[in-house]
């Protein structure tokens, strides 16, 4: 029975840190890329995962509302990431991987 307990805290802390993983990777992707990629909202995101971090926190693994959580946490990870990750500059803060010289059309040449 103690390799069982062991094995259930385990996936118990396995499913906090995926859950705590999605939470920060919806946190520093950008608003309006959320938009862009014709999924919910940012904070619809920010609340859905963090209730799921929490729930992951507070409840045994063997309750109903983790499963729960475990199930937003995948529909995140495996539909809205990618979509958002697809767009140009990945959805990420800042100004991505562009260069200076970049405006909204490409790059700027100079005029040749």
């Amino acid at each position: 029975m103690q390799g069982f307990a062991g094995f259930m805290w385990l996936l118990s802390m396995a499913l906090i840190v995926f859950s705590g993983f999605a939470l920060f990777d919806a946190a520093i992707r950008r608003e309006d890329a959320y938009r862009a990629a014709d999924k919910k909202t940012k904070p619809f995101w920010l609340i859905v995962l963090g209730l799921a971090f929490v729930v992951n926190l507070i409840f045994n693994i063997l309750s109903f509302l983790p499963i729960i959580g475990l199930i937003a946490t995948i529909v995140y990870m495996v539909d809205v990431r990618p979509a958002i990750r697809a767009l140009p500059g990945g959805g990420r803060s800042g100004r991505g991987s562009g260069s200076s010289s970049d405006g909204p059309y490409g790059p700027y040449n100079g005029g040749r």
